[in-house]
C-alpha cells in the first residue's frame, strides 16, 4: 500500500515542480527582457542650476556628463569637482529608482529577488 500512495505522490510532486519551472522561466525571460530596456532608458541630473547634468541609463551606465562653458572660465576645480560628484550620484540614485520600478514587481513578493 506503502508503495502505491508513494508512485501517486511523486507523479503529482513531478507535475507541480514541472509547473513552478515553467514559471521560474517564464519570470527569468520577463527579467532579461527588463534588464534589457532598462539599459535603453536614462535619467539625467542637473545641478548648479543647470551648470552641470549626467545622464545615466537605467543599468548605472554613464553617456554624458555636460558642463556649462561659463562654468569652466569661472570655476575653482574645487567646485567643479564637487558638481560633478554630486550630478552624478543623483543620476545614480534616479537610476536606481527606474530600476526599481521596472524590476521591483516581477519580483512579485519572491524572497531574495527584491531590489
Amino acid at each position: 500500500m506503502a508503495k502505491g500512495f508513494g508512485g501517486k505522490m511523486g507523479g503529482g510532486m513531478g507535475g507541480g515542480q514541472n509547473a513552478m519551472m515553467r514559471q521560474l522561466q517564464k519570470l527569468q525571460e520577463q527579467m532579461e527582457a527588463a534588464q534589457a530596456a532598462l539599459a535603453d532608458e536614462t535619467v539625467t541630473a542637473s545641478v548648479g542650476g543647470g551648470a552641470v547634468k549626467v545622464t545615466m541609463t537605467g543599468d548605472q551606465h554613464c553617456k554624458s556628463v555636460e558642463i556649462a562653458a561659463d562654468l569652466l572660465q569661472d570655476a575653482d576645480a574645487e567646485m567643479l569637482q564637487d558638481l560633478i560628484l554630486s550630478a552624478v550620484n543623483m543620476a545614480l540614485d534616479q537610476s536606481r529608482e527606474l530600476q526599481a520600478q521596472k524590476m521591483g514587481p516581477l519580483a512579485g513578493g519572491m524572497p531574495g529577488l527584491g531590489f
